[in-house]
């Protein structure tokens, strides 16, 4: 197998339906955000921004939990877990991907950008966060669901009440 089939199945790109259970919600921000007519570069960036950081994220956690996975019938045949790929080739490919998804935002408001960050801070958190927490699915509800919040800020400069109900929702929705 290539590297490069090695580095798709790492970030998971076999599977989609976790990039659309990132996806939806980041869409619907941008359209009640923009009342039904959101600009479609802001569509096209949060769509490629939302595949690349759906992509980090399981990159990191494969590299948190790669000690782990081995044990999970599920996971034990992953890239990282079986051996296939190194666990800094997992951080290099995650870094790179958060870094590429930052560059879609630069044209972007501030506020959207400084709320990238803290994407970037709970979704790299969250493999860890989950072996403490109780209820980690919320936890991961609001790492999916954080391009609400982005997807105001970039229509309106603003997270208005509607955007921070939209992600308790989807909170309870994860």
């Amino acid at each position: 197998m290539t590297r490069l089939a090695l580095y798709l199945r790492l970030v998971r790109l076999d599977k989609p339906i976790g990039i659309l259970l990132l996806l939806w919600p980041t869409l619907s921000a941008l359209w009640l955000a923009a009342d039904g007519h959101p600009n479609w570069s802001l569509v096209a960036i949060f769509t490629i921004g939302t595949i690349l950081m759906r992509s980090a994220g399981c990159a990191m956690n494969d590299f948190a939990d790669r000690d782990f996975d081995r044990y999970v019938e599920r996971t034990a045949a992953r890239p990282l877990t079986a051996g296939l790929i190194a666990p800094w080739e997992a951080v290099a490919v995650a870094a790179l991907l958060a870094l590429l998804s930052f560059v879609l935002i630069l044209p972007l408001n501030g506020l959207t950008k400084a709320l990238s960050v803290a994407a970037v801070a709970i979704a790299a958190s969250y493999p860890y966060f989950k072996r403490f927490f109780a209820i980690p699915q919320a936890y991961l509800g609001i790492a999916f669901g954080f391009g609400i919040p982005m997807g105001f800020a970039a229509v309106t400069n603003g997270v208005p009440a509607p955007a921070w109900a939209l992600l308790a929702a989807n909170i309870f929705w994860a």
